[in-house]
């Protein structure tokens, strides 16, 4: 994979945190992760903690279980990795290990990614006495997963990538409006750009990048693709993913006519070449926050169609930039998808616009400022 080294992230520099911490060391801060497998916010963690200003922190990564589809790009990136334990699953013995490094290596900064360690990292932070725990949440489903019900007091603050979420916390649990803070995910336009147009791919791909889990719901998605596949027979449906719904998702594929048209690829770590080949990126989620692949499509000038569940409709316009569907309607989707790959026309305006949009709203430098400046206020605070 290529991706440029350029500029670690924005000079956002504070005048005032620089010259407050121009005799010591860095602000010390750990992201927590359960393990490096292919997803959005584990792609999201490695950007954030390469991009941050080195003069201002000292970013590590601590992972609770093996899961190296990542490791590469963190490698290349010169990113701090500690695994706390290497099994397929979280084990009693990694918790202990996490517990005693926050006791004997306390850091200045403890943000919390994905289930486990949310829920973990904010009992032992608590119990060690870490000086400033931030919690996440990156989909609709985390409230569940994270146990906020019990556990959203025993964390300092919360980042969430969607306003949606952020109403979802307040509403629910009655959050203060303080403790939460609005971080939209960032794409790197510089690489994620649209092919030239002699080199843009003729054929007629639906690609979803996602992974094979129930949320996702990628039978909705077949659903709708085998209504319009007799009408588009130069049509192919691209699914890029892996996950514990793999063989129930072949089975159904598997019985159905237009099956030599459907492609199951591996997680990638490189997308962009995929992007390029593909004419409408298509989600067919039923709980998300952010998807960092929308904004990627997005950057490349691919027109969207997705359901309008969580942070989408925050990124997705609606008839400008792709179409917004209820989700579990298969027909819905189908006729979304049916009026893109009919519609030379209608695909380059929305794609073109989509870039537009990436390119104002989520630049992955605004996305590292804005991390910045959160951190550097709860610091100093």
């Amino acid at each position: 994979m290529h991706l440029p080294l350029g500029k670690r992230g924005p000079e956002i520099l504070n005048a005032n945190a620089r010259r407050n911490r121009s005799l010591t060391a860095p602000f010390r801060v750990v992201f927590l992760l359960q393990d490096l497998f292919f997803g959005g916010t584990q792609r999201h963690t490695l950007e954030l903690a390469w991009r941050l200003d080195p003069l201002l922190f000292r970013p590590e990564i601590w992972l609770l279980m093996s899961g190296d589809d990542f490791v590469p790009l963190a490698r290349r990136w010169k990113l701090s990795l500690t695994w706390l334990g290497r099994r397929s699953f979280v084990a009693p013995d990694s918790l202990l290990r996490l517990w005693w490094r926050l006791k004997k290596e306390p850091v200045d900064l403890l943000m919390l990614l994905t289930g486990v360690p949310n829920i973990w990292g904010r009992i032992l932070g608590h119990l060690t006495r870490a000086p400033l725990i931030i919690g996440t949440w990156r989909g609709t489903g985390c409230p569940e997963r994270n146990l906020e019900r019990c556990l959203w007091p025993w964390a300092d603050h919360f980042v969430c990538n969607a306003e949606a979420l952020k109403k979802l916390m307040t509403g629910r649990f009655q959050i203060p409006d303080e403790r939460i803070t609005v971080i939209h995910n960032g794409v790197n336009l510089d690489y994620f750009r649209p092919a030239a147009e002699s080199r843009r791919s003729k054929a007629k791909v639906v690609l979803c990048v996602a992974r094979l889990v129930p949320e996702k719901d990628h039978e909705t998605l077949i659903t709708a693709f085998s209504l319009v596949a007799a009408r588009h027979p130069e049509a192919e449906l691209w699914l890029v993913g892996e996950g514990p719904r793999q063989q129930a998702i072949r089975r159904l594929a598997d019985g159905l006519q237009f099956s030599p048209r459907l492609r199951f690829l591996p997680g990638q770590l490189d997308l962009l070449p995929i992007l390029r080949q593909s004419s409408i990126l298509a989600l067919s989620s039923v709980e998300e926050g952010l998807p960092n692949v929308v904004l990627e499509a997005m950057a490349v000038g691919l027109p969207v169609v997705a359901t309008g569940v969580g942070g989408l409709p925050e990124v997705v316009k609606h008839g400008e930039t792709g179409w917004l569907v209820a989700p579990k309607d298969a027909v819905a989707l189908a006729e979304a998808m049916d009026h893109l790959l009919a519609d030379d026309a209608m695909r380059s305006t929305f794609g073109q616009a989509g870039r537009r949009r990436a390119e104002s709203r989520f630049s992955v430098a605004a996305m590292v400022q804005q991390h910045e400046e959160t951190f550097l206020r709860l610091l100093n605070r």
